[in-house]
């Protein structure tokens, strides 16, 4: 499958193959007819002598013009072997023209080179491309380099794939063909058309809808050439790239729970910081209303796996309260410092509070308070909290895109206690943050999905355990203070009607900043941000998310 939103470069990077007549070149002192020029360069001395003699030095116009011209005459005119023979790799050269001839379907094919740069000469390439019915022309440039071969000094072609068409690298291929996966159309929750042009950071999103619903979507594929990666270029990372579209193929329809009012909102948000991404989703459904990313390559917002720091601590106090560890409005120890496991624990600024109770602890954000539940908890608690009431680490999340469902590992002494206060081991991204939120919210985990599960029969992940009752009444009411008294009431100001947030930093080997998170819910509304290496998630990740819940109304 091609590149999404190739259509442009379809248009310049044109593949090459093999054909007919070869046209009269340069004539003079550059080219001749290269069907006259093998040969050239020699004198009529002894041959025993010319054999034994090893040629050496640079290259001389002549040479390059001769070995060139040997190619370029033989492969135009589709004899594989001589135009492979005139390489210094044979045995790669006959293969990969081969195979141009059978999978890339190039007819017709004339060569016409330019003037020689020392020992290198670019030549343009014209052909057509024909695969059942349908044809269409091709255009583009290349570039050939001729070196003198090993062990006698003959001036052959520097055999590499880039000699055919500049896109490929050792092992790639050109074919023509099905598209593979049919086209889709996405559509918004409200049945209009989502495109980059519109929504740019949902690149990575609507791939992946093509990905998952091309081949269930009613769709056909379309015809075009492209550059199908080998190995080595998997290994970099380099994707298959459409050089030309035959045909485009007729996209099915599939259509998500995306707002496109707030899909635009959060769009206009994150390009406002480096490095941001926000998620919003709907408590009682789970449907994902707006996701973007302010960078325009890996999807962060679903499949980011980063450090949550304290927004972790909603899930952790959740934990605690079930347990009888905390409660809201019970003593809790928030001392400067706590040691575990060998390492020494503090708070932002080393601050503390004296007799202060669980609610002011996890309003100001003190890790100490988490810290020191550490010596009562088994390694394993956090983990399976985790995963049984908020469906987090389990690997199950069915959206209708690829996303990363959070990692919540069993750790042991202080990575377990650093665990507690989103560090450690535990990764997430905003996708996942804002399910956190939503659940408080909802009172019981809804698998967030971007896809209806009725369009493809998909079944969502559930959690097996739901908090009590009481957890649910005091994981809020913390929520909500820490909206209006604690460190999210500036951000949360202005956002009315039932709300609750919490703010994060997660501290980032090499950064000098940590990055910002900030998870919150209004009404059925709940969303989450990041803004990596950017500060403190109440002044960073925090307005991205107000703007969006006080937008959703």
């Amino acid at each position: 499958m091609g590149n999404r939103g190739r259509a442009g470069d379809r248009r310049n990077m044109r593949p090459v193959v093999i054909g007919a007549a070869m046209a009269v070149l340069m004539g003079g002192a550059g080219y001749g007819a290269y069907a006259l020029v093998e040969g050239a360069g020699r004198d009529g001395g002894d041959s025993a002598s010319q054999a034994e003699t090893v040629k050496s030095g640079p290259l001389t116009a002549e040479e390059v013009t001769a070995a060139a011209g040997k190619f370029l005459t033989a492969w135009q005119s589709g004899q594989v072997a001589e135009a492979a023979a005139a390489t210094d790799d044979p045995v790669a050269a006959k293969a990969a023209l081969a195979s141009y001839v059978k999978d890339a379907r190039v007819r017709d094919l004339a060569l016409t080179p330019g003037a020689p740069a020392r020992d290198s000469v670019t030549f343009a390439v014209k052909g057509t491309v024909s695969y059942e019915q349908t044809t269409k022309p091709l255009t583009y440039d290349s570039t050939l380099t001729v070196v003198r071969r090993a062990g006698d000094g003959e001036p052959r072609v520097d055999w590499r794939p880039s000699v055919l068409h500049p896109e490929l690298r050792e092992g790639d291929r050109l074919v023509t063909g099905e598209a593979g996966t049919p086209p889709v159309k996405a559509l918004d929750r409200d049945g209009g058309e989502l495109t980059t042009e519109k929504y740019p950071s949902l690149g990575s999103v609507l791939d992946g809808l093509r990905e998952k619903y091309g081949e269930k979507a009613g769709g056909e594929a379309g015809v075009e050439l492209r550059v199908v990666r080998g190995e080595a270029s998997k290994k970099a990372e380099l994707a298959d790239t459409t050089l030309l579209e035959l045909s485009e193929g007729t996209p099915g329809t599939v259509k998500t729970t995306l707002s496109p009012s707030l899909q635009a909102l959060a769009e206009t948000e994150v390009a406002k910081r480096k490095r941001a991404s926000v998620v919003v989703v709907r408590p009682s459904t789970g449907e994902i209303l707006a996701a973007a990313n302010s960078s325009r390559g890996f999807n962060v917002a679903f499949q980011g796996s980063l450090a949550p720091g304290s927004t972790m601590k909603v899930v952790t106090s959740s934990m605690l309260i079930e347990k009888g560890l905390a409660s809201i409005d019970k003593k809790h120890p928030c001392p400067k410092y706590f040691s575990y496991g060998g390492w020494k624990f503090q708070n932002l600024d080393k601050f503390q509070i004296k007799d202060g109770t669980f609610r002011a602890s996890f309003a100001a954000s003190c890790n100490t308070a988490f810290i020191s539940q550490a010596p009562k908890l088994e390694d394993d608690d956090l983990t399976k909290h985790a995963q049984d009431y908020f469906g987090l680490g389990r690997n199950d999340w069915k959206v209708g895109v690829s996303t990363f469902d959070g990692a919540v590992p069993v750790q042991s002494k202080a990575p377990m206690a650093a665990s507690l206060i989103g560090q450690g081991g535990v990764r997430m991204n905003p996708l996942n943050m804002a399910s956190v939120s939503a659940t408080v919210k909802a009172g019981v985990f809804h698998q967030p999905y971007l896809v209806s599960p009725e369009v493809d029969g998909r079944q969502l992940a559930t959690a097996p355990r739901t908090l009590s009752a009481d957890t649910l009444a005091q994981l809020r009411e913390l929520m909500s203070y820490t909206a209006t008294a604690g460190t999210a009431t500036e951000a949360m100001a202005g956002v009315d009607g039932e709300r609750g947030a919490k703010t994060g930093s997660a501290e980032v080997d090499g950064q000098k900043k940590p990055n910002g998170w900030f998870t919150a819910y209004r009404g059925d509304l709940a969303a989450a941000a990041v803004v990596q290496s950017a500060g403190h998630g109440g002044s960073t990740a925090g307005p991205i998310v107000a703007s969006l819940l006080k937008a959703g109304g």
